[in-house]
């Protein structure tokens, strides 16, 4: 029968929210599973007690943690679907009658009253400890990889400046490696190391100084920053989030994240599956030293045409030497500050040899091959990746920190920074980081609960 419905906009109901929120709603699973109390005593010295008007800090942390729940990227938006959207309400005990806090009121909060703390990291390392206290997190076996957060400036519009050189945190180490290293072949200790200071070009944003110009094989060239990130391998719960401008190498945080790590959850790590980018001498040493089984992606090299690889040439380790693929053997002759030994051919030799041609194109007929004094420790770890517990170790890796990185982009908004400058992208990403986590632990232990139930 045809009959259209009559308007009942008007009307006046009596119903509550919490009748209008389905029980299966990922809010109320969040609400039920996870403890928000603990941030409540973390931004407490942030606020006066006695002074200014009254504020509910919590209330402005979950309006975040729904902007980044749902990707919501601007905070005007944020509030405008707060204001619409039942759930919401719901979440952060607001009646329907209630105002929602003003979009600057959160902008005000994160540009002032945060600026310069680790408010951030703090309530990331919160989540991540009551993962851990509801054991879905191992800490024993652990994937790390990064990824870019295109920056919200121009390519364009930058500067070429130069700037001083990072010293390499290892570079004590790797001194004290090559004294005994000489020492060992019967050769004079080095000079002291002269304090040069190096310096190097490069383009600084006009628009976001403190983001890094990435430029790598088959990406777009950009300003962005790095989320470096790490998931354990019990729930792929993220246990460490890290920013740095795009500029930086992906192994230089590396080894002091993981150390922040053990110290900070009590970890036990036993082994890690890494990128190929992770595959340098310091990274296979810092590993080896902390008795961790290391899984690290091959790296191609790509050796001058027409001239063998290196690998052509076989290392000696009880004669501490290389041997040629004509059979001639390469002596060592030094080890340099850089920590690399260099081991020469004869070129009386070299001279009658068949595949001088493809050897080497010195004038002097001489093939040098290079060895670094922590060469043993990478070669350790290309045998990790061949063996049958590294290899399906490095299958998981996919599955578990890219996957993350995949979620955090596709369905949380991480793909662009939202903010301009290190301290707000560091935001971004551990707040996005942390909202993951609920969503995981708050998944996983409403499926128990109903196991549990059923049984």
């Amino acid at each position: 029968m045809f009959k259209p419905k009559e308007s009942s906009q008007n009307e006046i109901e009596f119903v509550s929210i919490d009748e209008l929120v389905p029980s299966d709603h990922l809010l109320r699973k969040i609400d039920q599973y996870i403890d928000f109390s603990t941030i409540l005593d973390k931004v407490r010295p942030y606020y006066s007690e006695d002074n200014g008007r009254p504020t509910d800090p919590l209330l402005l942390f979950k309006m975040m943690f729904i902007g980044y729940l749902y990707g919501i990227r601007s905070e005007r938006q944020l509030e405008q679907e707060i204001k619409m959207n039942i759930a919401y309400r719901w979440f952060l005990g607001l009646k329907f009658r209630d105002s929602v806090p003003h979009h600057s009121t959160i902008s005000f909060n994160r540009q002032n009253r945060f600026k310069g703390t680790d408010i951030f990291q703090e309530i990331f390392d919160e989540i991540v400890l009551q993962a851990i206290n509801n054991k879905m997190v191992g800490g024993r076996v652990l994937f790390t990889d990064s990824t870019h957060l295109k920056a919200n400036a121009n390519k364009h519009k930058f500067t070429k400046e130069e700037v001083k050189a990072h010293t390499r945190a290892y570079i004590d180490e790797l001194d004290k490696a090559v004294e005994e290293d000489r020492q060992n072949h019967g050769k004079k200790p080095l000079k002291e190391r002269e304090e040069v200071i190096e310096t190097k070009k490069i383009r600084v944003s006009t628009t976001d100084p403190e983001s890094g110009f990435m430029s790598r094989d088959n990406k777009q060239e950009m300003f962005c920053y790095l989320d470096h990130r790490t998931t354990d391998m019990k729930f792929n719960i993220i246990t460490d989030a890290f920013v740095t401008p795009g500029n930086v190498h992906d192994s230089v945080p590396y080894l002091s994240r993981l150390d922040r790590q053990t110290r900070r959850f009590d970890f036990k790590v036993e082994a890690v599956a890494l990128d190929s980018g992770y595959l340098t001498n310091p990274i296979c040493k810092g590993l080896s030293d902390r008795n961790i089984f290391a899984v690290i992606a091959h790296r191609r090299f790509h050796p001058t045409t027409g001239l063998f690889p290196k690998w052509k040439f076989t290392y000696d380790s009880e004669k501490d030497l290389y041997v040629c693929p004509n059979k001639q053997e390469l002596i060592y002759r030094t080890t340099s500050r850089e920590g690399y030994r260099e081991y020469k051919s004869d070129p009386k030799q070299c001279e009658t040899c068949p595949f001088l041609s493809q050897c080497t194109r010195s004038k002097n007929k001489v093939k040098v091959v290079t060895r670094h004094v922590w060469e043993d420790d990478k070669e350790k770890v290309r045998l990790n990746r061949l063996s049958k517990s590294g290899k399906m170790l490095y299958k998981f890796r996919k599955e578990k920190v890219e996957r993350s990185f995949a979620d955090s982009k596709e369905l949380h908004g991480l793909r662009y920074c939202r903010f301009r400058g290190l301290h707000n992208a560091s935001e971004q990403v551990l707040l996005t980081a942390a909202c993951q986590n609920m969503k995981k632990i708050a998944m996983h232990l409403a499926l128990l609960g109903y196991v549990l139930g059923d049984l």
